[in-house]
Parts: structure tokens; C-alpha cells; sequence
């Protein structure tokens, strides 16, 4: 069988001969063409549609510093503390890759919550992006380990105990939990050793497994195309002559410069964070985590960052049963794994939110408000709200009102193969609107 004849390389200027020759020994112009100025994209993306660039953005962000942060960082419990503040006082502008870093793990959350968010009110997650979604909640849970393991670096007092308390979660599984949380510490507490194997896995392995779903979740993306604000298939509309989508336009040049704006103005904002206020007022780094790691000193309040405190909330939610957390962890790992069956539940003859009828809508609204009420509540005590009396058991309002919206959670997904189906819908347009 005679070799495919590859496309010449043209509009290179004088690196054309250079591209050529790379080109005949690897497709480095045939991915380019593949990926970027051939991929032919919807014409009305909206800001929406910034969140996926700008998470790679922060990806890339995240590993720079990183890389920096390992030149000085000792990962040893003796020395881990001053190594960090060696960073922060003595290292030239280490202050600033800190900040830079643990503004960038905050930043990745906040970019990857408005991502799913996004395919939640276009149906990105629908036919045929189901295997994109999959790999986007996954990536989503390798983040999730990722921060947790790097959680525990500074060696602070809330990264102790905060580890302390999440590892300890691990031994309510029946049968395995003990030996399970044991093999995760690599000691019978938080000490050297669990310092050491975190810092392994978030500097190298979850870094790599990342990349690589990274890489999977865009390929997934190329293959079946990109989503829009009006659901529509653009492949469905294609010109007969070109097979070009009559909606599409090439993804370079134009959404490559869009981005370029979207990233100039997300990059402005992140220096305002970075530059006056990196702790924002304890939420992205505690202020207990300036004080070291003492495992004779308890913290009065002990809470995760806040992109873990909404399942945080939902642990909290659920009263012990025989003297076991479990029924917590439980529910805490099915708030997670939930989003897994999305792309199923949904039964809705429409994927976007501008043709959906009302009871979507609402479902949403109340999803969001919970999910934020959620999460606030996680970064507080149970008793913030003080206690209803003795006619409820002296049970905290905070505690009710996380079990309330616990049910909210899980009800958004139960019930969505009805009010999915039998909500009012409008009829979809047969081309994209701009």
C-alpha cells in the first residue's frame, strides 16, 4: 500500500524548508492543521467558553511553580515549614511563585467549577460527548487528589490536622478502612513518611496521570466536536462542496485570539489576588497553616480549603450510625461519583438551557444555591448558627440546613430522568444563533 501523501507546508516564509523537513518525520503541521487552524468550531461561543482555555492555562501555571517551589522545598518534617518560609523571605521573588501557586490551585477550581457548570447549562455532557464527560469528571477527581496531596506540604497546622482528618475518613470503610488509611499515611499517623509519599504523588505521579487525561479529554473533544450555546450539531450542516459546517469557523485564528483576551483579563485578575490579596481573608490559604504543624495542638476548627468544603458539608450532614462515620464517607464519595451518570440521567429532548422549560431551570437554580450554601457551611462550625432547642435535640441550624441541601444535592440528579422528560420545551433552531 502506497504511504499517504502528506499536504505541503505553504504561508511559512523563510522556516518553510525547517517545516517541511520536521514535517516529513513527524506530523507536527498535520496537528497543527488537525487541532487548531482546520478544526472547525461553532461561530457563537460565548464567555462561557473561555473556562476550558483557561484551565490549561492554569495547568501550565501550576507546573512552572511547582517546578520552581521543588528547587528550595525540602519535603521532610523537620525541615518542611522553614523551607517555606526560606521561599517566602530569602529566595528572590519565591514570595511570588508561592503566592502564584497556591492562587493557582484556588484558580483551577474556580475555572473547572464554571467548566462543568458550563455543560450543565448546554448539554455538553449529552450525545455524543458522554466519553468526553467521563473524562472530564475524572480529571476533575485527579485534581481533587492532586490538591489534597499537596494540601499537606507546608506542614502547617491546618495541613496536619486537615490531613489528620481526611486520611482518618478512610479507616470507617468496613473491612479494608484501617489497613487502607494505614498504606495512605505510610505510618499509624501523619508524620515523615506521609509527608514524603504525598509530596511523591503531587509532584510526580498525579502531575503525569493529569497530563495524560488532559491530552485524552481533548482528543475526546476534536473527535466528536465542540458544544455551543444552542446545542446544535454543527456536522449536521456541512457545505456540500467543502464538507466545511456551514456554523463552524477555524479555531485559529479566531478563538485562538478570543482566548488570548479571555487569558489577558483572567491573568489581570489573578494579579490582583496574587499581589494584595493572596490569602483572600483565609479561604485560598488559612491562617492557621502560617503557624507549624504541632500534633500536640489541636486547631479550635478544623475545615479543608473551601473547593472540598460542599462534600465536606454533606460528611458533616450525616449523623453517625453505631458509633461509625461511614454513612458520611459514603454519601461524601456519592456526591462525587454521581456526576458520573449525568450524561444518562438527563432525558430532556434538548440539551441547551435556552430552549429547556421552566422546571430545568428552577432544578439548576436550586443546584447552584445548595451547592454554594454547601460550601460555605463547610468552612464554618456546625454551631455558626447557633442551635434550634431542645424540640429538635439541641441539633444545630447549620447542621439542618446542610441536611436539607444534602437533599437538594442528591435530588438534582435522582429526579432528573422525570423532570428532564416532562418539562416544557421550545423547539430547537435549525442552525446556530449568534
Amino acid at each position: 500500500m502506497a504511504a499517504t501523501q502528506k499536504e505541503p507546508v505553504t504561508g511559512a516564509g523563510p522556516l518553510n524548508g525547517i517545516l517541511t523537513w520536521v514535517d516529513e518525520r513527524f506530523p507536527l503541521i498535520e496537528n497543527w492543521r488537525a487541532h487548531l487552524s482546520r478544526y472547525y468550531a461553532p461561530k457563537n461561543f460565548n464567555f462561557w467558553y473561555f473556562m476550558g482555555g483557561l484551565a490549561m492555562l492554569v495547568l501550565a501555571l501550576q507546573i512552572v511553580t511547582g517546578i520552581f517551589l521543588t528547587m528550595n522545598y525540602k519535603p521532610d518534617a523537620n525541615l518542611a515549614f522553614a523551607s517555606v518560609e526560606y521561599i517566602m523571605r530569602e529566595v528572590s521573588f519565591g514570595w511570588l511563585v508561592r503566592y502564584m501557586h497556591s492562587t493557582g490551585a484556588s484558580a483551577f477550581f474556580v475555572v473547572v467549577y464554571l467548566h462543568m457548570f458550563r455543560a450543565l447549562l448546554y448539554g455538553s455532557h449529552r450525545k455524543p460527548r458522554e466519553l468526553l464527560w467521563v473524562i472530564g469528571v475524572v480529571i476533575y477527581l485527579t485534581l481533587m487528589a492532586e490538591a489534597f496531596f499537596g494540601y499537606l506540604l507546608p506542614w502547617g497546622q491546618m495541613s496536619f490536622w486537615g490531613a489528620q482528618v481526611i486520611v482518618n475518613l478512610f479507616s470507617t470503610i468496613p473491612f479494608i478502612g484501617p489497613d487502607l488509611s494505614e498504606w495512605i499515611r505510610g505510618d499509624y499517623v501523619v508524620s515523615d513518611a506521609t509527608l514524603n509519599r504525598f509530596f511523591a504523588f503531587h509532584v510526580i505521579a498525579i502531575p503525569l496521570v493529569l497530563l495524560g487525561l488532559v491530552a485524552a479529554h481533548i482528543l475526546a473533544l476534536h473527535e466528536v466536536g465542540s458544544n455551543n450555546p444552542d446545542g446544535i450539531e454543527i456536522k449536521n450542516n456541512k457545505d456540500p462542496k467543502t464538507g466545511i459546517p456551514l456554523d463552524g469557523i477555524p479555531f485559529h485564528p479566531y478563538y485562538t485570539v478570543k482566548d488570548a483576551f479571555g487569558a489577558t483579563v483572567f491573568l489581570f485578575i489573578f494579579a490582583i489576588v496574587v499581589f494584595f490579596a493572596p490569602e483572600v481573608g483565609g479561604y485560598f490559604l488559612e491562617y492557621n497553616n502560617f503557624i507549624p504543624a504541632d500534633p500536640l495542638k489541636t486547631p479550635l476548627h478544623i475545615a479543608p480549603v473551601w473547593y472540598f468544603t460542599p462534600f465536606y458539608s454533606v460528611l458533616r450532614a450525616v449523623p453517625p450510625m453505631f458509633d461509625s462515620q461511614f454513612p458520611g464517607v459514603a454519601l461524601f464519595g456519592a456526591a462525587t461519583m454521581i456526576l458520573f451518570l449525568l450524561p444518562w440521567l438527563d432525558r430532556s429532548p434538548v440539551k441547551s438551557i435556552r430552549y429547556r422549560g421552566p422546571i430545568y431551570k428552577r432544578w439548576l437554580a436550586a443546584f447552584v444555591v445548595v451547592f454554594l450554601l454547601l460550601g460555605y457551611l463547610g468552612t464554618e462550625p456546625t454551631n455558626v448558627w447557633g442551635q434550634f432547642g431542645p424540640w429538635l435535640g439541641e441539633v444545630e441550624r447549620a447542621t439542618v440546613v446542610a441536611r436539607i441541601c444534602t437533599v437538594i444535592y442528591f435530588s438534582f440528579f435522582i429526579l432528573m430522568p422525570w423532570y428532564s422528560r416532562m418539562d416544557k420545551v421550545l423547539a430547537e433552531p435549525e442552525r446556530v444563533t449568534s
